[in-house]
């Protein structure tokens, strides 16, 4: 008989970007599974991570800058002293311009440009280098990307480059660690329903009209792309590394509007 072998109960996860709506999604989801969640983000996470565990679950804050090497080398190193392990890693954070920020490459912001390729890659990049040493035989890593790293967007060029060099990257260490069994992957969300996507939706009219382009004629949720996350991160998907795995309702196969 197959059975679907997803249970996180003991598993050392990571969540980077805990303290946004996704990973507030990530965070509800492993925690409640009874993994011992370890929440990093520049703010808010140590707070949270109290109030989690007053509810019982067992939750654990970091503020943390992943652009800061020495500071993500530390805080690895530490949940690695304290719990023995990292089962598995997940690199949610990451940033992107706003509607009034957004241009073509001639009047493109070079500050946005470094900013926003120093959190998305290098970030990711610093995470997965100083967590892999930690992770044990059967851990995971997934990196969420974004579909705009399959087909960039016009006036967005710093982040259809970060996030498509993410792919990339998350391809190339999966073939390197396949042989010590711990597997990558990516996890592309489309539009997802959280405050500040929210409130663009809302200030944009052309934005809404995007729902044309979304075969399934809505945005998706934090929830959702949590779910995806956790089957990518558990041992039912033990034969899955390197996948580049779009969650977006269809919009990448049904017609992609660029000029967004």
């Amino acid at each position: 008989m197959y059975t679907m072998n997803i249970s996180f109960k003991d598993k050392v996860v990571i969540i980077t970007g805990a303290s946004g709506g996704i990973g507030q999604g990530m965070v509800k989801l492993f925690t409640e599974d009874e993994a011992i969640v370890i929440m990093c983000a520049r703010r808010g996470t140590v707070e949270a991570a109290e109030e989690l565990r007053a509810q019982g679950y067992r939750a654990y804050g970091y503020s943390l800058d992943i652009t800061d090497r020495e500071a993500v080398k530390n805080v690895m190193a530490d949940v690695a002293e304290k719990f023995g392990k990292i089962d598995i890693l997940i690199n949610n954070a990451g940033i992107n311009v706003g509607p009034d920020q957004r241009n073509f490459v001639d009047n493109f912001s070079d500050e946005w440009w470094d900013k926003i390729l120093k959190v998305d890659l290098d970030g990711t990049y610093n995470c997965t280098k100083l967590a892999v040493p930690y992770m044990p035989e059967g851990s995971a890593i997934v990196n969420i990307s974004s579909i705009v790293g399959l087909v960039p967007l016009r006036n967005q060029c710093a982040f259809a480059a970060a996030k498509a060099a993410v792919n990339n990257f998350t391809q190339a260490i999966a073939m390197e660690l396949a042989p010590r069994k711990i597997r990558a992957n990516v996890i592309c969300p489309g539009t997802i329903g959280i405050a500040v996507t929210n409130e663009l939706w809302k200030e944009n009219s052309a934005m809404a009209g995007l729902l044309s382009h979304i075969p399934m004629g809505r945005q998706g949720t934090p929830e959702e792309i949590a779910n995806a996350t956790a089957f990518v991160a558990s041992d039912a998907a033990s034969y899955l590394t390197g996948a580049v795995i779009p969650v977006d309702g269809g919009w990448t196969c049904g017609g992609f509007a660029r000029n967004f």
